[in-house]
């Protein structure tokens, strides 16, 4: 099963798919940079003040702040369960 959180809230290293953007001004630009919903994204890496972080989203790296981060609504895959590594 799958669960949904804010973008600013995935691990570094972790990869989840964009559900929704919840920012009506910053929507347009967040899509112009591929956080479009279904797109993966990859959190790559966090400033050392942990804001912004870096994401992997269409083979490129953007950095976001967590204010902005936090409207884009992403969907994490659940790991564990039978079967699972």
């Amino acid at each position: 099963m799958d669960r949904t959180m804010p973008l600013c809230d995935l691990p570094t290293g972790e990869q989840a798919r964009v559900v929704a953007l919840h920012h009506p001004t910053l929507r347009r630009r967040l899509m112009d940079i591929g956080l479009v919903p279904g797109a993966l994204v990859t959190c790559v890496g966090r400033s050392p003040g942990g804001d912004p972080a870096a994401y992997e989203v269409c083979g490129a790296v953007i950095a976001i702040r967590r204010t902005d981060a936090a409207c884009v609504e992403i969907s994490v895959e659940e790991r564990g369960g039978y079967g699972a590594d």
